[in-house]
């Protein structure tokens, strides 16, 4: 079994308390208690990590999937998650294994299985993947294994991705930013309301976390699940772009499609028309990359631009897919027919 580790993201507190500072709930945790995610354990005054060097889940995936479309794309990733999460959110689509820590009883350090970040590099080289996720499950929860591996990977020239909602703090970030390349933030609604409700936590720190990503020269785009009823207003989805935009138009920005699960199987499917209809909008407003993503390019979507990248000036398809599969090579950054210079990072 791994061995339990402790973790940088701390602080002490009197009385054997101590203060969680991965993310802003910022757990004041007692003695042989975990915080929120449940993974994070005060063991004699330290905070201990229960899962480093453990997963529950670890695969290959196209770096679209993540999704990534202005990262590297075309390439494969490793992605790599944990059990546990810092958010409750009702329609988590992997509930299984981000609420897996907060059950009674259960023994976090027995979940899943050991993959060393020794490990984790080798097989990258091994199998000529460039680039490594830490997704699944919520990254900030587990940050300090996720540098451990990164560490090793700067030194083999791979990249890092986190997958995340967006929650972590200033302090988090300032310790991942140095091996972090790119992030996909999870913005879940515009409504501090609906985060309070619907995923246990608060908008303000992840509009933070958006902002400093991007001045900190980051690459980043932006998730929305869009879940019938709940945030597809037509002015949530205003605000929802109006607020990119405000970071940058060029931030590229994915809709994508809710399907009924955990706490939300009484709700319908986002229809593929609703997606579409938000991209109207985000491209209305004045985003440069919408996507529409999570469901199939056909019925009402088929042959829709939803899916490609388009020159923001002369409106020229320079990367084609089909759905998440990327069917264009080649693309080394600038349009080749007017050489605007496209958001990303491309070799």
């Amino acid at each position: 079994m791994a061995k339990t580790k402790t973790a940088v993201l701390f602080k002490k507190l009197p009385k054997g308390l101590v203060e969680c500072t991965a993310c802003n709930h910022r757990c004041k945790i007692a003695p042989n208690k975990t915080g929120i995610c449940g993974v994070r354990k005060n063991v004699a005054g330290k905070l201990n990590l229960l899962v480093h060097g453990r997963v529950i889940s670890a695969n290959i995936d196209p770096i679209e999937k993540k999704p990534l479309y202005h990262f590297l794309p075309g390439t494969e990733i490793f992605s790599i998650g944990t059990v546990g999460c810092n958010f409750g959110c009702d329609f988590c689509q992997n509930f299984d294994i981000s609420q897996a820590s907060k059950k009674d009883g259960v023994d976090v350090e027995k979940l899943g299985y050991e993959l060393p970040p020794k490990e984790i590099v080798n097989y990258c080289l091994v199998n000529k993947i460039r680039s490594i996720a830490f997704t699944y499950n919520e990254p900030t929860i587990f940050s300090e294994y996720a540098i451990d591996v990164m560490k090793l990977a700067r030194k083999q020239k791979l990249f890092g991705v986190y997958v995340s909602n967006g929650y972590f703090t200033e302090e988090c970030f300032d310790y991942i930013k140095p091996y972090t390349d790119a992030f996909n933030i999870d913005l879940k609604s515009f409504s501090d309301d609906y985060y309070r409700r619907v995923c246990k936590s608060r908008i303000k720190p992840v509009k933070e976390s958006i902002k400093r990503i991007f001045g900190a020269k980051k690459h980043l785009e932006i998730t929305t699940l869009l879940v019938p009823g709940k945030n597809n207003s037509k002015k949530e989805i205003t605000d929802l772009a109006k607020f990119i935009k405000s970071v940058s138009p060029d931030i590229p920005w994915h809709i994508s499609a809710f399907f009924p699960t955990y706490k939300m199987t009484d709700v319908e499917a986002t229809r593929a028309e609703e997606l579409f209809k938000a991209y109207e909008i985000g491209k209305k407003v004045g985003l440069h990359y919408v996507y529409c993503g999570n469901i199939a390019p056909k019925g009402p979507l088929r042959g829709r631009m939803c899916f490609q990248t388009v020159c923001p000036k002369c409106k020229k398809v320079i990367i084609e897919r089909n759905g998440t599969h990327n069917l264009s090579t080649g693309f080394r950054g600038a349009c080749p027919k007017c050489k605007t210079k496209i958001y990303g990072i491309f070799k």
